[in-house]
């Protein structure tokens, strides 16, 4: 929902940036109309992976197809990078090798206002996403936005943020052009603008590759899941858990537990795979796979 809010915000926001762009000549206006159809054209990726991320695991992706959100968020990240930040540098840098006069500051005073009612409302609409996520996890919500799985929503919240960061530097340019007559101030906004967009997009870019190559979950995670499986009523034990994220809050779970009764072979086995079903029913455990501890495996230790 935050990701569509956002698409139609940053389109509508774009379009009366380019509109105003044209209109004064602001290089700043400029830089902030590439920010806001680079956002829009990020949040079509968005889209894609939340629409692929969603796909039921098969028998060609046993893990599921949670880790294309990753992939797709990566592309979105660099698209800001490109489009956004390479873009808004280079029409600073021109602005101030070549300075044209901002010729109505009116019209761009009143477009980054309306631009700010909009992306406030799609921060806010963010902001309630992740609070009610955050709660549900019991997680610090600033955290898990810096750290947690869900890349749409991170990518959402980082763009919202860097969007209304680059409305008032572009309204501090503007105004300081105004003031100065000095066109340059025009063009350092720009640049600031760009600089601000390849800071968030590295972020992202660091963010998506650290859960495509693999990530565990926080500790206070693993505890709960160590806990949860140590009060299954046939689980004396665990001597090995290994947790990874292959989506967004969808983990992998392989862990070694000792069984309570000592069962011939083919009733373990059927035991072990109700076990690892029941896991995996649970909203957070995508697979759920266990298999016996050696008898002198040191028991595993569960924190708080």
């Amino acid at each position: 929902m935050a990701v569509v809010i956002a698409f139609l915000a940053n389109i509508a926001v774009a379009i009366a940036k380019t509109a105003a762009a044209v209109l004064t000549g602001s290089a700043s206006l400029v830089a902030e109309a590439l920010h806001s159809w680079a956002d829009a054209g990020n949040e079509v990726f968005l889209l894609i992976a939340e629409r692929s991320g969603r796909r039921a695991r098969d028998r060609a992706h046993p893990l599921g197809y949670g880790r294309d959100v990753y992939f797709w968020s990566l592309f979105a990240a660099f698209g800001l990078f490109t489009v956004g930040a390479v873009l808004s540098v280079l029409t600073g840098v021109r602005e101030l090798l070549d300075p044209e006069p901002v010729t109505d500051y009116v019209i761009g005073y009143v477009v980054l206002g309306v631009a700010a009612v909009l992306e406030s409302i799609s921060l806010a609409q963010s902001v309630r996403q992740v609070r009610r996520d955050s709660t549900a996890l019991r997680r610090d919500a600033v955290d898990y936005v810096l750290n947690g799985s869900d890349a749409t929503l991170r990518a959402v919240v980082f763009e919202d943020i860097a969007a209304l960061i680059g409305l008032a530097i572009a309204a501090a340019a503007l105004g300081l052009h105004q003031v100065t007559g000095l066109p340059a101030f025009d063009g350092i906004g720009s640049i600031l603008i760009g600089v601000l967009l390849a800071v968030v997009a590295v972020v992202l870019i660091q963010r998506n590759r650290r859960f495509l190559v693999g990530a565990a979950p926080p500790d206070a995670v693993r505890a709960d899941v160590a806990r949860r499986l140590l009060t299954h009523s046939s689980i004396s034990r665990i001597t090995f858990l290994h947790l990874e994220f292959v989506g967004p809050g969808q983990l992998l779970l392989i862990a070694a537990v000792d069984l309570v009764d000592d069962d011939v072979e083919s009733v373990v086995a059927v035991r072990l795979r109700q076990i690892s079903l029941e896991l995996q029913r649970e909203d957070h455990i995508a697979v759920a796979a266990l298999t016996l501890a050696l008898p002198d495996e040191p028991s595993l230790e569960v924190g708080r």
